[in-house]
């Protein structure tokens, strides 16, 4: 009986993803107990509601996650104009939105919506793909990243625009669009300086040279490097960085517990952690390759590469390469909503891996 009743707890489960998932995991534990060892028993209590979460989704057929893109995107975009009409405000930015029984950050919810839509939109779509069809999705697109920006919310309006584009591109996006796009994107880019906010203008200039202002806005990026650098080949070893443990590194639970674990594991700790990054990014991409409808494809593969751009975009800021935006290490920084979302894109590309051959038949 217990062997049936676990059987039918990881049967919807993809064995390797899982796998990559759990050592993730118990990096992110590791350096959380160092980082931040009074927040434990809150991250395992996310940790414990994102599985049930993906658990829930992964038994979810890819047939019925299209008929909820649709609902699902505009349920995200009446939340996001809901929070620019009534969000409450905090440090100068409206992102929060308070039902009385819930309060969150309707945002999260485009990461999974959008690609999902998107998706919906090109298999419902896919006998004939003209301009007007890509143009139409780009729209869709626009739209919540828009309202995102109003907030203003910079790291979560390039994470959200990363997950729409990647189901564009997929879907056959010309690369002379790619070009025309890019080249307009250049050319556009001083004027664009003129809309960012003043914040925003500050934290680019801070990227370019951090000792204008130490003390203050280049603070994070200083201390950031220097506990990466100070790691070396092996790391100081668990809790043993004086970065962190002497507190000079500033949010070091959320986006910067990369400088944490690079100063206490080192180069080789890094590369461990890359390659796993790799390997489940890998798996999401095999996943894609091998749906077996132009949804499922669009989808994982769109997953897939969302989780590349949050790595990315991550250990740029850390390591002083890429501006500070404010986007988690997938896995390892603290934050419920994040994980939560996670997971639900976990137990899609598990829902899409198992239904591939049940929807070819």
């Amino acid at each position: 009986m217990i062997r049936t009743l676990w059987r039918k707890l990881i049967d919807p489960l993809d064995g390797p993803l899982m796998a990559l998932i759990g050592l993730l995991l118990a990096v992110g534990l590791i350096a959380m107990a160092s980082a931040a060892p009074a927040r434990l028993a809150t991250v395992l209590t996310h940790i414990g509601i994102a599985l049930v979460v993906m658990r829930v989704v992964a038994q979810i057929p890819p047939q019925r996650l299209m008929q909820l893109a649709l609902p699902l995107y505009l349920l995200g975009v009446v939340l996001l104009v809901a929070v620019a009409l009534f969000g409450d405000i905090a440090k100068g930015a409206q992102r929060w939105l308070d039902l009385g029984f819930i309060r969150g950050q309707p945002s999260e919810l485009m990461k999974i919506a959008l690609p999902l839509m998107l998706a919906w939109y090109f298999q419902k779509h896919e006998a004939l793909l003209r301009w007007r069809e890509y143009a139409a999705a780009a729209l869709i697109l626009l739209v919540p990243v828009v309202l995102i920006l109003r907030q203003p919310d910079l790291g979560t309006a390039i994470l959200i625009f990363a997950a729409g584009f990647f189901v564009i591109l997929l879907a056959g996006l010309p690369w002379k669009i790619i070009g025309g796009l890019a080249a307009a994107a250049a050319t556009a880019a001083p004027f664009a300086w003129h809309l960012l906010h003043d914040y925003q203008r500050q934290r680019i200039l801070m990227l370019l040279d951090p000792e204008r202002d130490p003390l203050g806005k280049g603070f994070h990026i200083i201390q950031s490097t220097i506990a990466i650098g100070s790691g070396g080949i092996l790391g100081k070893g668990w809790n043993q960085g004086t970065q962190a443990q002497l507190n000079f590194l500033p949010e070091r639970h959320t986006d910067f517990i990369f400088a944490v674990f690079s100063e206490e594991f080192g180069l080789l700790g890094n590369f461990v952690l890359l390659v796993l990054y790799a390997l489940l990014i890998g798996r999401g991409l095999r996943i894609a390759a091998q749906a077996a409808t132009l949804f499922g494809r669009l989808l994982a593969g769109a997953l897939a590469l969302i989780l590349f751009t949050y790595v990315f975009v991550n250990l740029g800021m850390v390591s002083g390469i890429l501006p500070v935006v404010g986007v988690p290490l997938p896995l390892i920084s603290f934050g419920g909503t994040a994980m939560v979302t996670l997971f639900l894109g976990f137990g899609i590309l598990m829902s899409i891996n198992r239904n591939r051959m049940l929807v070819q038949k």
